[in-house]
């Protein structure tokens, strides 16, 4: 499950909305509008990039993103994740009985849950009585390692993991990734060559030499540039990371920071 992959497959409506028919188990859904890679400003807080932000048919809200390593897929995390549609979804004057519901979806590599679970549901609930709280705000846990082709869910986590059309269940996505694979479009140029592109050309600027920690601020700043403009490509933060010889975390607070 390559998640520079996965953001190019969501490029397409028709995609997005496949998979999130399968996860909310809504077959007739419709995905309104989306957006990949969505930036969400924070004058007075931390900031940050969302991989796929949808809103579907009746004004709920979807934050889809593709997670290969645990710590990106901290409760924590999503709680921010699910603030962050939260204030963007009310315009001034509004009433806050029209807040539409709000899914945070993790699609992880791995159980980060830990209960062997395919799916993980986590709802606000009223501890005394143990009812829903009911404010609308949900977040999903999707454990992709758990292929069980005989679900719906395990067939769309085996075609996230499939790197051949031909072997993939939904013809939706199977097209989507034919069109990135083997068309010479711009947008469907191979993700390894033109990645491997960009480092040999930073390389050859000298803007990834030298050690990423305990570096001089000019080169912090050389650094934090240079990480921005990889996933401005496309490239995920652990990839980056290992080029810039720095921790996840750190690199992910750059990308994230106030611009």
């Amino acid at each position: 499950m390559n998640d520079i992959f996965m953001r190019n497959v969501f490029k397409k409506r028709e995609c997005i909305e496949h998979v999130l028919r399968i996860i909310m188990e809504m077959k007739n859904l419709q995905v309104l509008d989306y957006t990949v890679q969505k930036d969400y400003k924070n004058l007075q807080g931390r900031s940050a990039i969302l991989d796929c932000v949808a809103r579907d048919d009746v004004n709920n809200q979807y934050n889809v993103e593709i997670q290969q390593d645990t710590e990106g897929a901290s409760p924590k995390r999503a709680r921010y994740h699910s603030g962050l549609l939260d204030m963007n979804t009310l315009n001034p004057g509004q009433n806050f009985e029209e807040f539409t519901d709000s899914y945070v979806i993790f699609i992880t590599k791995d159980d980060v849950r830990g209960n062997g679970l395919p799916i993980y549901h986590a709802d606000r609930v009223i501890e005394e009585t143990g009812g829903m709280f009911g404010d609308g705000s949900h977040i999903i846990y999707v454990n992709s390692s758990i292929q069980d082709e005989d679900t719906a869910l395990g067939r769309l986590m085996h075609d996230l993991h499939c790197k051949n059309a031909n072997d993939m269940y939904s013809e939706v996505l199977a097209k989507r990734v034919s069109e990135l694979k083997e068309t010479e479009t711009e947008e469907s140029v191979s993700m390894c060559d033109a990645l491997e592109k960009l480092i040999q050309e930073f390389e050859q600027k000298g803007e990834l030499q030298g050690e990423a920690r305990g570096i001089a601020k000019g080169a912090i700043k050389k650094a934090k540039e240079t990480a921005k403009a990889l996933s401005q490509e496309g490239m995920p933060v652990q990839k980056i990371a290992q080029i810039l010889g720095e921790e996840g975390e750190i690199v992910r607070n750059w990308l994230e920071e106030e611009k």
